[in-house]
């Protein structure tokens, strides 16, 4: 999924009306918002928290200083480790590093739901998608996790990644 198709869906999530535009810019097509009060915003990450605070939803940027931190910590890794991982080797090791990881969390900042679990599902959504890397592998807690978020389109409706993965192993 292209990082504006991601951004739309966030704004769907989170409520916010239609409105923004997003280009690309470089060979790695990083997203750039243009907003109406101001400078362009660049990048995945800087435009998806400026979308939870223009909704009001900052709790999903984490409440205590260190569950900022933590989100933070995972909404780079997202730009960092997933994205431009095409091999499926690359994949499926960190889909068992986010196994082993998640294997005493609810969510990826523990028992709290937040950006972070949003933007590491749709990047890693677009790679189960396009490879068949979980038949062999053991990623019983990754299939097991609960991110549980929604979006106003019907065929983005995701209850749970067990969808996810369940798809892939057909």
């Amino acid at each position: 999924m292209a990082a504006a198709a991601e951004l739309k869906l966030l704004e769907k999530s989170l409520g916010l009306s239609k409105g923004n535009k997003y280009s690309a810019q470089g060979e790695r097509q990083i997203p750039v918002l243009q907003t109406n009060n101001g400078p362009s915003l660049t990048g995945l990450t800087t435009i998806a928290a400026h979308l939870v605070k223009q909704a009001n939803k900052e709790y999903l940027l984490g409440s205590t200083a260190e569950e900022k931190a933590v989100v933070q910590q995972w909404l780079e890794y997202r730009v960092t480790r997933v994205d431009g991982h095409s091999s499926k080797d690359d994949v499926r090791t960190l889909l068992k590093d986010l196994n082993s990881y998640l294997e005493d969390k609810v969510y990826l900042t523990g028992y709290n739901f937040t950006l972070a679990d949003i933007l590491l599902y749709y990047g890693l959504h677009r790679f189960i998608q396009r490879q068949k890397i979980l038949t062999a592998d053991n990623l019983s807690k990754l299939s097991q996790q609960r991110w549980t978020f929604e979006t106003t389109q019907d065929n983005v409706k995701r209850s749970d990644i067990d969808t996810v993965v369940s798809s892939c192993r057909r």
